[in-house]
């Protein structure tokens, strides 16, 4: 089994400020986390691939990414930015894609999380934008807060010609452990053929110091009843997910949620459907 981490990033704070990391909880991320230091952690967990994603939303870092793709045989795919609400978003495109390593551009990611209006993805420019991403062959990757996972469902809804990524399950209140509208919202979204979404990220939504399998267990339960493993993939969220557990924690605690899973299952969400979501 090819078995492919579909969620990692990398930063240099030396090259660019990585403005999200604020506050005394961050500051472990507060430091250079680059291929090299993935690197053993995924070969001692049995990570033979990643998909690295990006971090901030400025054109630069994607070339960066892409560079990074095209000389190190670790990354198997690029998850890049670049401004949904520009006009020129279908030449932008096709300039990453002529870039060292574009072959291996294989979705676009905002930062909806960070937009105060909550129906973003709804403002025609970014569904032009949208239009533009499908047009180009590639996925979206959604991250989002939980009260924005409606909005995404009327994206999703209007675009069915794109496939629509769920990073971290749509980041589920696992601390106060409950589900309200999360678990609607997740099932809607799921209902929609062109949608897939990533176990993800789930332990830093949890408590950091003291989370447990029982704390994710009932929100991955929901993610298999409403996607199925053909339609999930494991993504570690290293380094952000150091916050909570090392790489090879994370890795180890995904394969425990999933035991129950057939051969088969399991190989979906850990390769399978990230291979052909992203046309590795």
């Amino acid at each position: 089994m090819t078995t492919i981490d579909a969620h990692q990033h990398v930063w240099d704070l030396s090259v660019r400020e990585q403005d999200w990391i604020t506050g005394p909880e961050l500051a472990p991320l507060r430091r250079d986390f680059g291929l090299d230091d993935l690197r053993p952690q995924a070969a001692a967990a049995g990570v033979d691939a990643t998909v690295l994603v990006q971090t901030v939303c400025v054109p630069e870092e994607t070339p960066e990414y892409l560079a990074l793709a095209a000389d190190d045989r670790l990354v198997a795919g690029v998850v890049g930015w670049t401004d949904l609400t520009s006009p020129a978003v279908a030449d932008a495109l096709a300039e990453l894609r002529a870039l060292p390593g574009g072959d291996r551009l294989v979705g676009i990611r905002h930062q909806v999380q960070s937009e105060d209006d909550p129906n973003w993805l709804l403002r025609s420019e970014a569904d032009r934008g949208l239009a533009a991403v499908a047009s180009a062959g590639l996925a979206y990757d959604l991250v989002l807060r939980p009260e924005q996972l409606p909005s995404a469902v009327a994206a999703a809804r209007a675009r069915p010609e794109l496939t629509f990524v769920l990073d971290h399950l749509g980041k589920p209140p696992v601390r106060p452990r409950r589900q309200d509208n999360w678990a609607a919202d997740l099932r809607a979204l799921a209902s929609l053929p062109n949608t897939v979404a990533k176990l993800s990220g789930l332990v830093t939504e949890a408590d950091w110091q003291a989370w447990s399998l029982a704390d994710l267990r009932p929100f991955v339960s929901v993610a298999l009843e409403t996607f199925g493993p053909r339609r999930l993939m494991f993504g570690s969220d290293w380094p952000v997910c150091t916050l909570a557990a090392d790489y090879g924690q994370v890795v180890a605690a995904s394969h425990e949620l999933l035991a129950d899973l057939s051969e088969h299952e399991r190989k979906e969400v850990f390769g399978g459907t990230a291979s052909r979501v992203y046309h590795l």
